[in-house]
């Protein structure tokens, strides 16, 4: 079954995270970006309704930027649907990390999990991180 990543975020956020994904590992064909309220016409529920039937015979993994924000929240609709997962909290190294996963094949669910722990270990308060590199280097 065909894999599908969808980054959705307010504003253009999701095509510029794709951007820099694309800029580090190469073009990525089962990545599409939406960047929501970008027009004054914008409708999200039609929008998130067209992908979803889109897609509806792959497995579709949506990244949203903010957990409970209406991006998010349009997606929840779905989240009962077979073969989809909404995870929150955009970022590249979630990003990079999962989509490299992918070629792995083992089951999504344990993929996100995985990916979601080692995401995590990437945001550091970094005046933090190196005081204590340097402190561990005196002794």
């Amino acid at each position: 079954m065909e894999q599908i990543v969808i980054l959705a975020s307010h504003g253009r956020f999701a095509s510029g995270i794709l951007h820099s994904l694309e800029l580090i590992c190469g073009k990525k064909q089962s990545v599409v970006a939406i960047d929501c309220y970008v027009e004054e016409t914008f409708d999200l529920t039609t929008t998130v309704d067209t992908l979803m039937q889109t897609y509806k015979h792959s497995e579709v993994i949506v990244i949203t930027d903010i957990f409970g924000g209406s991006v998010n929240n349009e997606f929840l609709r779905y989240i009962q649907q077979p073969n989809f997962y909404l995870i929150a909290g955009l970022n590249l190294p979630l990003l990079i990390e999962l989509t490299t996963q992918f070629q792995r094949r083992g089951a999504i669910s344990e993929t996100i999990h995985q990916t979601l722990a080692n995401s995590k270990e990437m945001i550091q308060f970094c005046n933090d991180s190196v005081e204590k590199e340097i402190e561990e280097e005196e002794f």
